[in-house]
């Protein structure tokens, strides 16, 4: 027996809720293709040098598996802030804090003692810590320190270096080239050692066990898919246990 009708403020009032729930709906539909597949933009920072020899080279297999992906690349060796820069990962290499970021393991970070034959040959190998001290040591960012693992334990040794530079890729260049000794990545310098160009010495001292390589990205509670795809893609494509670099 009672009718209610709208005024016009509550009847303009529904059409606009109807529009918000439309555009929800028409949110959660996208959302739910996106879920299925890779799609959009990936916004990604890599370490320069690792960027350049172990990520760029694969970059066309990962693209050509995910047509509708589209990536933007920036190298840095700085650890950028991923929600001011609005990157959607990183690939970080070290030994991580404790912060609000997610990090997955794509493969253990092995550094060792190398130099080239010429130098070697000069200047002689380094016999424990106190001899190396008295080489020429070259090293890569303002007051370095190396964490390293030998016969005592644990233990983090200050060298005083002939060259320091913010370029990691200056310091294997110098190396190679004989300037003297350094504490470098295996995925830096595997293909040279391999080939002899570098030589390992003090092979009892290696880098510290909880020195990895990571994909970071933001703690939200539902990971894109893209950024799902890629650092599986990385993981498979690196060996988590053993990466490809370390293998004879």
């Amino acid at each position: 027996t009672r009718r209610l009708t709208p005024t016009q403020v509550g009847q303009s009032f529904f059409e606009r809720v109807v529009a918000v729930l439309a555009a929800v709906e028409d949110a959660e539909n996208f959302a739910a293709i996106d879920s299925e597949r890779p799609r959009g933009v990936l916004k990604v920072s890599l370490p320069t040098a690792f960027g350049r020899l172990h990520v760029a080279p694969r970059l066309k297999a990962f693209l050509d598996a995910n047509t509708e992906l589209k990536m933007l690349v920036d190298l840095s060796d700085d650890y950028v802030d991923l929600v001011a820069g609005s990157f959607d990962m990183a690939v970080r290499i070290g030994t991580l804090p404790d912060s609000s970021l997610v990090a997955r393991r794509l493969a253990p970070n092995r550094r060792v003692f190398c130099a080239s034959p010429i130098y070697l040959e000069k200047h002689g190998e380094p016999r424990d810590l106190t001899d190396l001290q008295r080489h020429r040591l070259v090293a890569a960012g303002p007051q370095v320190t190396w964490r390293l693992e030998g016969p005592e334990g644990p233990l983090v040794f200050k060298p005083h270096t002939v060259l320091e530079t913010n370029s990691s890729e200056v310091v294997r260049e110098a190396v190679v080239s004989g300037l003297g000794i350094g504490f470098r990545s295996t995925w830096d310098v595997s293909a040279e050692l391999k080939k002899g160009v570098v030589k390992r010495v003090m092979p009892a001292y290696g880098s510290a066990s909880d020195v990895n390589i990571y994909a970071v990205y933001s703690g939200r509670r539902l990971v894109p898919v893209k950024v799902r795809a890629f650092v599986d893609y990385l993981v498979a494509a690196f060996g988590p246990e053993e990466p490809y670099w370390d293998r004879e």
